[in-house]
């Protein structure tokens, strides 16, 4: 079972097994979380644009519930629990992706998301990134519910972007 969990992490690239070293978390380099970033940010601005064509009813109140609970806790919270909030930005993210209605896009998306967990983690924990998170998603899912296709797109590149200072900040802390 050890193994396969290995090899799985492995396919997964969340490890590196080097011979007669054992495995390696994956810690990228900054070009690797610079590569990784820009693809993560058009798989999930693409999935919010095909989310804001295809949202069904269902999907449209499972967005507006997620995007809610953003909402309350930074009504509740502030900046304070950014592990908790993580798990609503997960939350966020993982709905709009399955709004989308793309099953090899949704891998996809999940799949390099795995790679910045970390970073996306520990972003919380800066002053001021709850609050400006919950205004994206606000207007991310406005945008998605609106059906405005290009402008949801958009809007979820920028959000999934980190910007220069947060990334090199994010590296440091991680080096």
């Amino acid at each position: 079972p050890l193994r396969e969990a290995l090899i799985a992490l492995e396919a997964q690239g969340l490890i590196h097994r080097q011979p007669r070293k054992g495995a390696v978390v994956f810690k990228p380099t900054l070009r690797q979380f610079l590569a990784i970033m820009e693809v993560q940010a058009r798989l999930e601005g693409q999935a919010a644009g095909l989310a804001a064509r295809r949202l069904s009813v269902e999907r449209g109140r499972r967005l507006e519930a997620v995007r809610d609970a953003c909402d309350a806790h930074m009504a509740t919270f502030g900046d304070g629990d950014p592990d908790r909030y993580y798990q609503r930005n997960l939350d966020f993210h993982g709905t709009v992706a399955e709004a989308a209605g793309n099953d090899v896009l949704f891998s996809m998306v999940k799949s390099n998301a795995l790679k910045l967990m970390a970073y996306y983690r520990a972003r919380y924990r800066f002053t001021g990134v709850t609050a400006a998170s919950v205004a994206d998603h606000r207007a991310i899912a406005g945008a998605i519910l609106d059906r405005d296709s290009p402008g949801a797109e958009e809007k979820m590149q920028r959000h999934v972007q980190f910007d220069d200072v947060t990334a090199m900040d994010l590296l440091t802390i991680f080096e």
